[in-house]
């Protein structure tokens, strides 16, 4: 398929061209580089510098692309700046987002996957989260998201524009040329390899007495090829709609820094900070959905593979893109 990947130049959009080249697609990269990197663009793209604020501009790419499909990664995705200036995001992941939809509209693009999140869900009641948890975001990151896929809904019954909604949280791990480097970095894996490489002291965790075995927080991390396979897979997916994509398991911050230890060799120092605002115990989305009508088959599924990824990637690239 020939398709438009918006955001391509970011962290999970980098390894998703990559992995669709890979397998036989034909990509064309649009991203602003306001987040991005120009070197994480695979060399075998075709790219466009552009911000989904220029309609005219999104639409004259799309038409002129004839493209078959699109998968949208271009949104700004930091939780607490969105807490301080929710106008960016609203601007951004949604107004901007309809520009593109419009545009597919215009250039009878006729399936989009989009990047959306398991922050739909607010605090979940149940864990594992599943799809027909209710949808409570309690951030206008989530919000934004959320609003963005009720949008896709009447798009889909509108204009006949299919779309699959995939839902995760912490993208982790890195393909053999492209990894994780963003300014600022806050992901907790980037952040314990900083440990390791000396760029940091030490790694804080945010509260060690919560109800969990090890009394830190439990997150759900999915190597990027894994997430990468996904979106391929969900551009025939059966129908419209949302996936999540999870282990249904998830790992504490202490396994985390005791693999990364590991894997590094080094003693990565660890100190206790006091509990962030909004810290569930555990986030763990359930993808039995995905795996049953995607074929979603994920091959990452442990810290070990996850963590030495990144650290590879790392020894590689020790200044990220600046190289």
């Amino acid at each position: 398929m020939k398709i438009f990947v918006a955001g391509g130049a970011g962290y999970i959009g980098s390894a998703c061209t990559e992995y669709l080249i890979d397998n036989g697609h034909e990509v064309t990269v649009f991203d602003s580089l306001e987040t991005g990197h120009r070197d994480a663009v695979d060399k075998r793209a075709e790219f466009i510098e552009g911000n989904l604020a220029d309609k005219d501009l999104v639409v004259k790419s799309m038409v002129e692309g004839k493209f078959e499909a699109i998968m949208h990664f271009a949104a700004y995705s930091l939780v607490g700046e969105s807490m301080t200036d929710p106008g960016k995001y609203f601007r951004n992941n949604v107004a901007s987002g309809i520009n593109l939809l419009d545009a597919a509209v215009e250039a009878k693009v006729r399936t989009i996957v989009f990047s959306s999140t398991c922050a739909t869900y607010g605090e979940p009641e149940i864990i594992p989260i599943t799809e027909s948890e209710k949808q409570c975001p309690i951030n206008p990151y989530g919000e934004s998201k959320l609003a963005f896929e009720k949008i896709l809904k009447w798009y889909h019954e509108v204009y006949g524009l299919e779309y699959a909604a995939l839902r995760y949280f912490n993208a982790s791990g890195a393909s053999k040329n492209f990894g994780e480097d963003h300014s600022p970095e806050t992901h907790l894996i980037p952040i314990v390899l900083q440990v390791a490489q000396g760029k940091r002291e030490h790694i804080m965790m945010f509260g060690d007495d919560y109800d969990t075995p090890d009394g830190t927080c439990i997150r759900d991390y999915i190597h990027i090829l894994d997430l990468a396979q996904a979106h391929m897979l969900a551009l025939n997916a059966p129908r419209s709609g949302h996936y999540n994509l999870g282990t249904g398991k998830g790992l504490s911050v202490k396994e985390i820094i005791d693999v990364a230890r590991e894997v590094t060799g080094h003693p990565i120092p660890a100190q206790i900070a006091p509990r962030r605002d909004g810290d569930p115990p555990r986030l763990i989305g359930c993808a039995d959905l995905a795996k049953k009508e995607l074929g979603w088959k994920p091959q990452y599924e442990n810290a070990n593979d996850i963590i030495q990824s990144a650290w590879d990637w790392s020894q590689k690239y020790p200044n990220g893109y600046e190289n």
